[in-house]
């Protein structure tokens, strides 16, 4: 059983670099990382440090601080829990209690500093961890596990008291997990699997449970960790640790805020060079969720759009469903290594293939056409008046004898076949017990996927639980949504990971010339007029319009037969922003005359309005393209974040951005533009030429770098619009805002 139940910079801008004295940074290898310990020009770490988590999973002595066998008393059924824990794993186990000799006839100590022997996990079962935690790390005690609740999930002073415990903590050498963590670390596991496994991470142990379960239906689950409040191990931690095991096929986790937003990506980035798909649910899509997830671990949600944009750029699979989360989890685990990606949808009835190809084809899954000699093949056993060309529509009858078994070999054997779904919307014995077997004995004769939906309401029928469930070839979902999005995420996968490479080996170790060009611009605590900035674009050589400040009519007039008429006339203040609205702009101005009214008004208006002036730019006019917009913000999780979107005054109205977290490379700037919806415009439209999408590439890159070099330095940077023109001829800033922190 499969399924469950339910870049780099473009060439020439490199080549640039390299000609100013930046010598690209030396690659990591796949798995433990070249160089690990390096950081990157802003001072932040480029590889995930890998906890050595085996003696918390596999300890061979463990600690129960805290034991009870009274009856009655909650510990004492943790305590009974641990100790069969620790029989499983055959781990020695010592109760540690002030005022007990004995705990379920194990010998009692009074104290840590009492044991017989120095412990690899100790589990603490008391209301306040933190008066434990120096014991322990004299003990030297490598791993503890906090269940205390009322830390940062109750609010502010719950917070300040988890502070003080992760200070203890990061001063005792020893790593917890928790507070406000559970059992789930100690669950029974089967040992009767074979294959890949799930590893599970959660911070709300509940939300765990549909993939636990799996197991119940052959999948086999390998790890729990239920991280809690994560005062100290995260998240990241454990998909680091997870991604180097051989036994994990695929990394499950339910997330409600992330402690570091960094950390999660050289986690995420460790499993991608390790070729394992990490899939999540993230709660905080909307502010309701926010709110909860606060309320429940204390953690910063992160602005949805960012976090959403930061696992798709380390291949994260973001899903919002835990039936979501257990059937794409389950088949990335097990699924082998996809032949070609097309996708033939096969059914006993033509509405439920034309469906089930109308749900996936919108979904982005390629169906091919079958090719005419293979559509000929399969009319050989069926009839001549079904479509076989993809959805495949049998009719029905050659499923129940010899036929059925012919015709799922022949669509597995085209070459441009990698998966076969075929729905079946509801049982028809005995002719849906054949096929069911036919797809299980086919499956196991081919190094392809085949998926089955199982549309039953019961679920009880043999042909499902015993058929479909028993085959570890066969993923088998209760959804048409659910087996879309698993076989989407797994195509989607492998395409990601077969030949990554990380944005991180080559992200910038050194600061460049332009950096420090640029730092002698900056204005901590100020915003830069836009003629500073579009000085700090060109130390990060943006090409700008020419321009000339001035602080005259007379100088205005000098400047605008420099720059070459027509010109534009803006007001240029540290303090100024969105000039049009407050009629600080003038275009198209074609004489003396016209410079010397637009200067007097100008100056009347910023007087009127009582803005302060450093003068006034007059400025070429660049016509003829598309207006964008590149900016730089921060982000309270990821830090600076690049954005690039459709620009002009009518920026906010349009909404039309997409963003990604430094560092990334030219196929993600690239796909940036391509999840604009409105991507089209620069192809060209209504006649016009198609635009130099390569300029505004390098332009989001070389804001990526300066994002990257000034970090924090820059509060945020707003490039609106940036003209770009048509293929050949570049892209232009116009007008730019930079807020100095």
């Amino acid at each position: 059983m499969l399924g469950s139940t339910h870049g780099t910079l473009t060439t020439d801008f490199r080549a640039r670099v390299v000609a100013c004295g930046e010598q690209p940074a030396p690659g990591a290898v796949h798995g433990r990382a070249a160089g690990e310990g390096d950081l990157d020009v802003s001072g932040r770490p480029l590889y995930a440090d890998v906890p050595d988590l085996d003696r918390f999973f596999r300890p061979e002595s463990v600690a129960v601080v805290g034991a009870s066998d009274a009856e009655g008393r909650p510990n004492t059924g943790i305590t009974r829990q641990l100790i069969d824990w620790a029989q499983r794993v055959g781990a020695r186990i010592h109760p540690v209690h002030p005022t007990r000799e004995s705990v379920f006839g194990l010998p009692c100590v009074p104290s840590v500093s009492d044991l017989p022997e120095q412990v690899d996990l100790a589990v603490l079962l008391v209301g306040d961890p933190l008066p434990v935690i120096e014991e322990l790390a004299e003990a030297k005690v490598k791993f503890a596990v906090a269940f205390a609740s009322g830390f940062a999930e109750t609010g502010e002073q719950g917070a300040a008291a988890q502070d003080r415990l992760a200070t203890a903590v990061k001063r005792s050498g020893l790593r917890l997990l928790g507070p406000n963590t559970n059992l789930n670390a100690f669950e029974k596991f089967r040992d009767d699997l074979d294959g890949p496994a799930i590893a599970l991470i959660t911070q709300s142990g509940h939300q765990g449970r549909p993939v636990f379960t799996l197991q119940e239906l052959g999948v086999r689950l390998s790890h729990w960790a239920p991280t809690g409040n994560e005062a100290d191990l995260e998240t990241a931690d454990f998909i680091s640790y997870f991604a180097e095991r051989p036994e994990v096929g695929a990394i499950a986790c339910y997330v409600e805020g992330l402690k570091d937003g960094r950390s999660f990506l050289l986690a995420a980035d460790r499993a991608a060079r390790a070729g394992v798909p990490v899939v999540a649910v993230k709660v905080g899509r909307t502010e309701a969720g926010a709110r909860m997830a606060a309320s429940h671990t204390g953690k910063l949600t992160g602005a949805d759009d960012v976090v959403d944009a930061a696992m798709r750029q380390y291949g994260v699979i973001r899903v919002d469903g835990l039936d979501e989360l257990q059937d794409t989890a389950a088949l990335l685990a097990r699924a082998r290594k996809p032949l070609a990606d097309g996708v033939v949808v096969y059914s006993i009835s033509g509405g439920t293939g034309a469906h089930f190809s109308d749900l996936a084809t919108a979904a982005g899954l390629h169906l091919p056409t079958l090719s005419p000699a293979k559509q000929d093949q399969l009319h050989e056993w069926i009839p001549a008046y079904l479509n076989v060309a993809n959805p495949v529509d049998n009719g029905g009858h050659p499923v129940g004898d010899w036929r059925g078994r012919k015709i799922i070999d022949a669509i597995l054997a085209d070459p441009s076949v990698g998966v076969l779904i075929c729905p079946i919307t509801g049982p028809f014995p005995p002719m849906s017990d054949k096929l069911a077997q036919d797809l299980v004995d086919a499956a196991e004769q081919s190094d392809k996927l085949v998926c089955v939906v199982w549309g039953s309401p019961l679920g009880t029928e043999a042909a499902y639980r015993e058929t479909l469930l028993g085959s570890d070839r066969v993923a088998t979902f209760r959804t048409f949504a659910n087996c879309i999005g698993a076989v989407r995420a797994y195509l989607s996968h492998h395409r990601f990971t077969t030949g990554y490479r990380s944005p991180f080996d080559e992200a910038p170790r050194v600061p460049s010339p332009s950096f420090r060009k640029a730092q002698a611009l900056m204005r901590p605590g100020q915003q830069l007029s836009e003629h500073a900035a579009k000085q700090l674009l060109r130390a990060y050589g943006i090409r700008v319009p020419r321009e000339q400040l001035v602080t005259s009519a007379a100088a205005a007039v000098r400047a605008a037969g420099l720059v070459g008429y027509p010109v534009v006339m803006k007001a240029s203040g540290a303090r100024l922003a969105h000039k049009t609205e407050l009629g600080l702009v003038k275009v198209g101005l074609t004489s003396a005359s016209q410079i010397r009214d637009a200067y007097r008004e100008l100056t009347d208006v910023a007087r009127y309005e009582g803005v302060d002036l450093d003068g006034i730019l007059v400025c070429q006019m660049v016509e003829r393209g598309v207006e964008m917009v590149v900016g730089v913000s921060h982000d309270s999780l990821f830090g600076p974040t690049v954005t690039v979107g459709l620009g002009g005054v009518l920026v906010e109205v349009l909404g039309d951005s997409a963003v990604r977290v430094p560092p990334f490379g030219e196929q993600q700037a690239r796909d940036m533009l391509g999840e604009l919806r409105g991507r089209a415009l620069l192809d060209g439209v209504r006649g016009g030429p198609p635009l130099d999408v390569d300029a505004l590439v390098e332009v989001v890159l070389r804001v990526q770098r300066m994002a990257l070099e000034l970090g924090d330095e820059l509060a945020e940077l707003d490039i609106n619009p940036i003209m770009v023109l048509p293929r050949g001829q570049g892209a232009v800033a116009l007008d730019a805002l930079a807020i100095c922190r």
